[in-house]
């Protein structure tokens, strides 16, 4: 089976992570922009990082067979210096018709102060204007109340829910999530948040329309596998081989596809992996190591 991991923190993995992915069966990745653990301080750091995620990482994912896609967004914790955030307002429309950028996000709320509405607010308009979809991260504290705000605000900009994935749900918010049209994502951490043998008992009651399982792995403990680990566990507990596939690969795709950026071809006929290729005179291989050079498909050409 093909996975998709439409949330994951590639910058903050390894290349044992990128390996493991692919041989898992994980195709394509969407990498949202976000808060590294430490508050960035300048305009250029979040140059820099946008630059990184159409960029090298872009490449980097492509060098052990996995095509990376990202969302561009202003996270909501480091929102809340109003002086920089306006910065980032004017960095963002740069980024977000590069190649590859499938959404605005992840935004939404941290602690939800004015100031993170205000932001929030701004790039939904800003969703608007360049006609991408939105992804929603929703509070660790008072996430329900967190949740439900967010969505009477994103309906207050007219919006449609289809439009919109909204990230970090659990048992407290996914009905309210799915009633009212949303995406309905799921991140999967070890002994956290939503692990999957809760996430086994979410499918059973609601079943897998609109429903997304992601990883969400970062710098902090979590798991890069956490895809196809939780879509193995719902098969041992009957799950549905096509409600797997849904949860696990094709709402996601149905959802960023919406972007124009999310094509399923890109990641079923992709060019052959070819580990001597540099970006900016950089390999992801070092001294004395053997590139991967893949043969290229045989397209019925007479030589």
């Amino acid at each position: 089976m093909h996975f998709i991991d439409p949330h994951i923190h590639m910058v903050s993995r390894t290349t044992n992570d990128y390996e493991a992915m692919a041989a898992a069966g994980v195709k394509a990745i969407i990498e949202p922009a976000f808060w590294q653990g430490q508050p960035r301080t300048h305009i250029g750091t979040f140059q820099d990082y946008f630059s990184m995620l159409v960029g090298f990482e872009r490449f980097r994912a492509a060098q052990f067979g996995i095509r990376h896609y990202c969302t561009i967004g202003l996270n909501s914790k480091e929102a809340n210096n109003q002086a920089l955030a306006e910065q980032v307002m004017d960095l963002m429309p740069l980024y977000l018709t590069k190649e590859g950028v499938v959404a605005v996000g992840e935004i939404g709320y941290d602690d939800m102060t004015p100031t993170e509405e205000h932001f929030f607010r701004l790039q939904l308009e800003m969703a608007k204007e360049v006609d991408l979809p939105i992804l929603i991260h929703t509070p660790h504290r008072n996430k329900k109340v967190g949740t439900y705000r967010s969505m009477d605000v994103i309906e207050e900009h007219g919006i449609p829910p289809h439009r919109v994935i909204i990230d970090h749900n659990n048992e407290e918010t996914c009905k309210e999530v799915l009633d009212r049209g949303y995406w309905c994502a799921f991140t999967i951490y070890p002994n956290t948040k939503m692990g999957n043998e809760r996430m086994v008992e979410i499918m059973k009651q609601y079943g897998s329309t609109r429903v997304i399982v992601d990883s969400s792995a970062d710098w902090g403990v979590s798991d890069a596998l956490a895809v196809p680990k939780t879509a193995n566990l719902m098969a041992r507990n009957g799950i549905a081989q096509s409600d797997i596939e849904l949860a696990c690969y094709k709402n996601a795709l149905a959802a960023y596809a919406q972007s124009g950026q999310f094509n399923e071809a890109d990641w079923l006929d992709p060019a052959p992996i070819d580990q001597r290729t540099l970006f900016e005179g950089n390999s992801v291989l070092r001294g004395g190591q053997t590139p991967r050079v893949e043969e290229p498909k045989d397209e019925g050409i007479i030589r």
